[in-house]
């Protein structure tokens, strides 16, 4: 009876779904194409060139840029969930995981809530055939989301309305974003949703999910996510590796410099190497550092990272620490 009831409130709320994104993108400009459970929506004039900034914002820059449109929709900015989980998985892996307490647990609270600029720890990006990652994709990046509770599906499509705006303020037009997917709902565990993703040019940038508890349908919330990283690379146009390396891009092979990229996020949360648990992901992510490409050592390429990685939180190690103990880690 419970499957049968979610299945049926799943359904229930797909069907609504274009008529709320009809209203919330209340302009004549946007093309709704519904095939069965596709949905596809797009600008009218999406032929027209795209022209990135003469000079692209520092990430300092880029950040504040997003948190001040954020604020403006009543989204705030929240502090960063702990890198280290050990709920579902080892470390944080999505800003989402900050509505576990409401969709979860049954509890009337969240974690955080609002515009929230998360640091995560992946292994899924997509990789080439020689098992490098592919451009877009890294171990670590922020994830850029807006998490909250809502009330009804108007709210689900003010959420999306809202983001084009802050895409707007950042120097994106309506007429080069897309929004598309499936309307048939999933399910894992205790929660169940609806994802579209939205495209900038063809690239997808990220989703909007709908989500709600499955014994509980009233409990519903929103997560609108993206990768800081990614939305640069589509604002700029610049070279992938040059755009997250910087100077450092054609120093050493991607793979090493991803490596120390994210060895630097989780030692600076105190997550050591170590055989079991999180800090074997340390262990596992400073393994793949190419010995040879760090003979004069990694200090400079981890005063880069730390210098990012601190636009987010405080870092609990300083970087001198973090560059010997990687160091010390690559010698064994």
């Amino acid at each position: 009876m419970l499957t049968v009831t979610a299945r049926t409130t799943g359904d229930a709320r797909a069907s609504q779904i274009p008529s709320v994104l009809r209203r919330a993108l209340a302009h004549p400009w946007w093309e709704f194409t519904i095939d069965g459970p596709h949905v596809d929506i797009r600008h009218q004039q999406r032929g027209t060139p795209y022209r990135p900034p003469r000079r692209p914002p520092s990430w300092r820059e880029f950040l504040g840029s997003l948190e001040t449109a954020f604020a403006c929709l009543g989204a705030p900015r929240d502090d960063c969930l702990p890198l280290r989980w050990g709920r579902d998985t080892e470390l944080t892996i999505s800003a989402i995981q900050a509505l576990d307490p409401f969709l979860k647990d049954g509890r009337p609270q969240t974690y955080r809530q609002g515009f929230l600029p998360q640091p995560v720890v992946r292994f899924t990006g997509e990789r080439d055939a020689c098992g490098d990652l592919c451009d877009g994709f890294l171990t670590s990046f922020v994830n850029i989301s807006r998490v909250q509770p809502v009330k009804g599906l108007d709210e689900y499509g003010a959420v999306l309305d809202g983001w084009f705006s802050v895409l707007s303020q950042l120097g994106f037009h309506a007429r080069h974003l897309s929004v598309h997917g499936t309307l048939t709902p999933w399910r894992r565990r205790e929660v169940a949703g609806i994802t579209l993703h939205f495209r900038h040019l063809g690239l997808d940038l990220g989703d909007i999910v709908l989500l709600w508890n499955v014994e509980d349908p009233t409990r519903m919330a929103v997560d609108l996510g993206t990768g800081l990283e990614r939305l640069a690379w589509a604002h700029t146009q610049q070279r992938w590796h040059e755009l997250v390396h910087g100077g450092f891009a054609d120093a050493a092979p991607p793979a090493t410099l991803d490596a120390i990229r994210t060895a630097t996020l989780l030692l600076g949360n105190g997550i050591n190497p170590a055989p079991r648990g999180a800090g074997s992901i340390t262990r596992r992510v400073i393994g793949t550092i190419d010995p040879k490409a760090v003979r004069l050592g990694v200090s400079t390429a981890v005063r880069e990272a730390y210098g990012y990685w601190s636009l987010f939180g405080v870092l609990r190690a300083p970087w001198p620490q973090i560059a010997f103990a990687i160091e010390e880690e690559v010698r064994k």
